[in-house]
């Protein structure tokens, strides 16, 4: 008797080619118009009621099966990043600056597999929805179908997403309670000082110097204010200052970004950013801008919801090959927003190893697996069958 990874492999080819023309016509966040259309279309194609427009370029499709009122979300992302492509292979991007680096072409193949699958059979009770976001990439995209009443217009119990991961062998999922991924927050921060001859240093005010002490003092924040048991990073990324040899410059600019896995912990780092950079002033007799962005939180899976993924990814491929005990990443994800309106649980799936993984997400040089994606589809159908299982045969 096939499975549903057999048949899904059976038109692996169709994704294949689905995810390769996706590649090559990479969209930036809040501008995926020819992505959400071929989503549409497709799932019109499969009979599935669809609502475009959602978060300006979202869909959702909505599939019902027997008679059960219970209700879960499946969500992919549809985004590309602002990454000028290295590859040579055919289905490169054909857009300058922007390619799928992050593998949402991959995600957005395989949910719709996954409906291909599920619309077909109907081997379930109740209703999924196959919630496709735009702009993860930074933009906060999941954060706006939130505001924009995703869980009013379409109610569920629980909404679920996956991601993949190269370093992970193909083949293998990662999926624990708690945090999987960490928040993420902006800093900016301005130094205004007095300018100078930079032989007479005593007559200004040294923003280069001031900006060398904040960078350095804003590591010990993780050293030594942060206890040894949690974990978080800060680091400063951009420093900008001076034209020339003999001027010391009267600004400096400085950019960087926050971690962490735990609101406590994230509340603690702001405010000794926020200590340290009046400190620095004080001490250097500058003045300190700082602009704090909190732009996604932390993404943390429901114990129950993340125990159903385990299920249902352990009936797909085992328990050897779940991973539950995995390091949560320092990296972020805006499906975090949708897990603090609802139940849900976030998954890893392996992109695979050495060569066949390739190098690490956000990388020109990076390509989604084509291999993985059967399995990707398969997952998301026992997902389904898992936590809306139809009634057994009399």
């Amino acid at each position: 008797m096939s499975t549903p990874l057999d048949v899904i492999e059976g038109f692996q080819d169709d994704l294949i080619r689905m995810r390769h023309d996706l590649h090559a016509h990479p969209e930036t966040a809040f501008e995926e118009t020819r992505t959400a259309a071929i989503v549409a279309a497709e799932l019109e194609a499969l009979g599935i009621e669809v609502h475009e427009g959602i978060a300006r370029t979202g869909v959702v499709g909505v599939l019902r099966a027997g008679n059960s009122q219970r209700a879960i979300g499946l969500r992919a992302d549809m985004d590309a990043l602002p990454i000028h492509e290295a590859n040579t292979f055919t289905h490169r991007s054909r857009v300058p600056g922007k390619m799928h680096a992050c593998g949402h072409d991959g995600h957005t193949t395989m949910l719709l597999g996954a409906a291909r699958y599920l619309a077909r059979h109907r081997d379930f009770d109740g209703t999924v929805y196959f919630i496709f976001q735009p702009a993860e990439e930074g933009e906060g995209g999941g954060r706006l179908m939130v505001q924009e009443g995703l869980f009013e217009r379409f109610p569920m119990q629980a909404v679920y997403g996956m991601h993949n991961i190269p370093g992970i062998p193909a083949g293998t999922f990662g999926v624990m309670p708690g945090p999987m991924m960490a928040s993420f927050d902006l800093l900016d921060i301005r130094i205004r000082a007095k300018g100078g001859h930079a032989a007479f240093p005593h007559e200004a005010t040294d923003a280069v110097l001031a900006g060398s002490a904040l960078v350095c003092a804003l590591q010990d924040i993780v050293s030594r204010r942060i206890s040894p048991l949690d974990s978080a990073v800060v680091s400063i990324t951009t420093f900008h200052a001076g034209d020339t040899h003999n001027v010391l410059p009267d600004e400096a600019r400085l950019s960087g970004t926050v971690r962490a896995f735990s609101a406590s912990v994230r509340d603690a780092v702001e405010t000794e950013v926020r200590r340290i950079c009046e400190g620095i002033a004080h001490a250097h007799r500058v003045e300190v801008e700082l602009s704090y962005d909190r732009r996604y939180p932390p993404t943390i899976n429901t114990e129950r919801e993340a125990g159903v993924a385990r299920e249902a990814a352990t009936r797909l491929v085992g328990a050897e090959h779940v991973l539950t005990r995995a390091q949560a990443l320092m990296a972020a994800e805006d499906f975090a927003f949708m897990l603090q309106a609802c139940p849900g649980a976030y998954v890893w799936l392996g992109n695979g190893t050495g060569q066949q993984g390739g190098c690490m997400v956000h990388n020109p040089g990076y390509d989604f697996n084509d291999a993985i994606m059967p399995l990707g589809c398969a997952y998301w159908v026992s997902l389904v069958q898992t936590a809306l299982p139809a009634p057994a045969a009399a």
